[in-house]
């Protein structure tokens, strides 16, 4: 009889095998990752499922019993649209409703409101009125059906639509099951679909505990998001960790308004993002519930349910590619079976053409799909928390709470997570793990298949969903106007009052905002009774430096950048100057922030526009600034409209010179459109940052050497 096997046995063997080669992965998260795992590594005992706290799941015979709820993040156009979509999924097996908000409404406005006139309908439903919620969910029992709604910074109006919309439904307030993101902490930090500053903020966030946990027993009122951190370019660890951090925060400002913790803990809920590192995100879905059940144990609850932490996950958007885009129903196929093998509780699926557009009803169908075969041909759910036990899971689930706890700890140091996000550490760490990121994929260093290798020769087009803009703002408008003409003005005006000397007193918000709602405001006339008390907030993004330049260092191609860089200098007389734009309402600022980031480390003046800015203010900035390039960014759709008046306006005042470029999310369709309006260099997702450079130097007449020679 031999000899069992020992662990130097092992490491000998595997050595032969790779001729010595370090077998050791570092990940993003700083973790080193071995190529064995055994007994050795694990120093904890993970429990059982349905016992604090958690790792194995927070229901003891989790998808045994029941399976996680299929949901499809959705909305676009018009409500009567996206409520057809709904009906259509729903008959299709989809068993809750997540709803996707145009960015109008999520910054408070009216579809009339002149700052929004590329944003309506685009990349979400347009809700104006209380007219507009009840279409929306027409013929959708809001007493049977579990509702998501991601909104945070019109929260308070659109809450009171969907409470208002059920009474007219029929449905008391009492029987109304779903969620509210209310996650306002994240959108300073990344996402930036807030309205007003960060107290007033907090302030709606306790008087909606307040409000729910008195009238609505089923309903979760807030949805704790590290979603968007991940997909603005947090590794893992610090979604992790600031999305705990942010529980945190919004519990001790709870019980600070007076709440008593246990009777609204309970109702809260999490939503994570789950990208391509299989085993790193099983691991975060585990490390989680531990540390939240940690966290509300020191915060003093007593009740097992306020320490049982539950989440949404949604597949990751930004792991989703322009380029050979059906590698994208795989991507989405291997993130949703972490999400499931992690244990959530309800799951998204993201579409094959969501890097490129809204989804369209065949890309839909198989995103769903890929759930219901996961839960009906697999087997997967027959065993609770398979991948227990795994001395890999278990150890990598041991260094996340090891590492995130780390991190809570400085954010406590410092005073919470509202202070720390008004320092600005949480969304500097983010964007210099973003920026790293980046330039791993254009270095090839992280490989995305289909873009940075394995490359089609030539890609194939795919059908888009594209809404008319212009229709939906019309339509929009005029029923708006339908709803002023036949309201009893007098009533609703008082109403609007009452919010308004509430948001300046003591009064619960949304109380308030429910009878405006029962008037007939509209969702910007509410946001404006707060804002009159409130002010609206708005910031200019601040670059990193030295993060992607950094990882360029002794790089040839990059040295011939900026030597090109230098020469353009010395042409000019001065630094070639970059203004990048964020035009329309679209918050999401990662690929404005790595551009001004990379441009800035080769060399140029880069001017960070301002969020928001209306297509007239970016080129009044443009001019003011004397600029040789407008870099316009755009994520939601709304380049067709914001970008060719931009250009307009520019050749108005005489400076056509200026070359104007576009980047973000731009389906390959639209591109004849923006080159004939003037753009004239477009990068869409997926871009090389090094070749767009090379790119932008030729257009500022300096000669970049062929490709093949800059990279010698």
């Amino acid at each position: 009889m031999t000899d069992k096997p020992t662990l130097d046995d092992w490491q000998t063997l595997a050595a032969k095998e790779v001729k010595g080669a370090d077998l050791t992965w570092r990940t993003p998260e700083g973790i080193d990752v071995k190529p064995l795992y055994t007994a050795a590594d694990v120093t904890t005992d993970p429990g059982l499922p349905g016992f604090a706290p958690f790792t194995r799941g927070v229901r003891a015979s989790m998808y045994a019993g029941r399976p996680w709820t299929i949901r499809q993040y959705a909305g676009f156009s018009t409500a009567e649209a996206s409520n057809a979509f709904y009906r259509r999924n729903l008959a299709a097996g989809q068993k809750g409703l997540s709803v996707a908000f145009d960015l109008a409404t999520h910054r408070g406005y009216d579809s009339d409101h002149p700052r929004v006139t590329g944003d309506v309908g685009k990349a979400g439903v347009a809700i104006d009125t209380i007219d507009d919620m009840k279409i929306l969910f027409d013929g959708i029992p809001l007493d049977q059906m579990s509702v998501s709604m991601t909104m945070n910074g019109a929260v308070i109006p659109i809450l009171a639509f969907f409470i208002v919309a059920g009474e007219e439904q029929g449905v008391p307030m009492a029987q109304l099951d779903g969620t509210i993101q209310n996650d306002i902490l994240k959108e300073f930090m990344v996402r930036n679909t807030y309205i007003y500053p960060p107290e007033p903020s907090m302030r709606i966030i306790s008087d909606i505990f307040a409000f729910t946990s008195a009238n609505m027993p089923k309903f979760n009122s807030i949805s704790i998001s590290g979603y968007h951190m991940q997909e603005a370019g947090a590794t893992q660890l610090q979604e992790l960790a600031f999305t705990i951090a942010d529980g945190m925060e919004y519990v001790k400002y709870g019980v600070a308004s007076g709440l008593d913790i246990d009777k609204f803990a309970g109702r809260l809920s999490f939503f994570f993002a789950i990208g391509m590192n299989f085993f790193m995100e099983v691991a975060k879905l585990r490390a989680a519930r531990v540390l939240w059940h940690r966290v509300m144990t020191q915060l003093g609850a007593q009740d097992e349910r306020s320490k049982m932490l539950r989440t949404h996950c949604q597949t990751s958007g930004v792991s989703l590619t322009e380029q050979d885009p059906y590698n994208n129903v795989m991507r989405t196929t291997i993130e949703a079976m972490a999400a499931m093998l992690g244990g959530t509780q309800s799951l998204h699926t993201n579409a094959l053409d969501e890097a490129i557009a809204l989804p369209t009803d065949f890309s839909a169908r198989i995103a769903r799909n890929t759930q219901i075969v996961i839960q009906e041909e697999t087997g997967m759910t027959k065993v609770v928390d398979p991948l227990g036990g795994s001395y890999y899971v278990e150890s990598l689930t041991e260094q996340l709470v090891d590492g995130a706890w780390e991190i809570i700890e400085r954010v406590e140091r410092e005073g919470g997570m509202a202070k720390a996000v008004a320092a600005g550490w949480p969304k500097a760490m983010i964007e210099e793990a973003s920026a790293a990121r980046a330039a791993r994929v254009d270095r090839g260093e992280d490989v995305i298949v289909g873009v940075n290798k394995y490359r089609k020769a030539d890609e194939d087009p795919i059908d888009i969903l594209d809404v008319d803009n212009h229709a939906v703002r019309e339509a929009q408008i005029a029923r708006i106007r339908k709803v002023k003409v036949g309201r009893d003005e007098a009533a609703c005006q008082a109403a609007l009052e009452a919010l308004k000397a509430g948001a300046a007193g003591k009064a619960n918000l949304l109380e308030l905002a429910v009878d405006c709602a029962r008037q007939r405001a509209t969702l910007g006339e509410i946001s404006s009774a707060m804002e009159a008390g409130f002010g609206r907030y708005a910031t200019v993004p601040t670059p990193v430096k030295g993060i992607y330049g950094g990882a360029y260092e002794n790089d040839a191609r990059w040295d011939n950048l900026v030597a090109g860089v230098a020469a353009t200098e010395r042409r000019l007389g001065r630094k070639p100057r970059m203004l990048v734009a964020k035009m329309g309402q679209d918050g999401h600022d990662r690929g404005a922030n790595l551009v001004s980031s990379m441009f800035g480390d080769l060399g140029f003046e880069v001017v960070p526009g301002p969020l928001f800015q209306t297509p007239r203010e970016a080129a009044v900035l443009a001019l003011e600034s004397d600029v040789d390039v407008v870099g316009a960014s755009s994520l939601a759709a709304g380049h067709k409209t914001l970008i060719p008046e931009l250009i307009g306006h520019l050749r108005d005042a005489g400076r056509a010179d200026i070359k104007v470029i576009a980047g973000g999310v731009i389906p390959a369709q639209d591109y004849d459109f923006l080159h004939d309006a003037g753009v004239q260099a477009i990068f869409g997702p997926g871009t090389n940052l090094i070749k767009a450079a090379e790119d932008v130097l030729r257009l500022l007449g300096h000669n970049m050497p062929p490709e093949s020679e800059a990279a010698e």
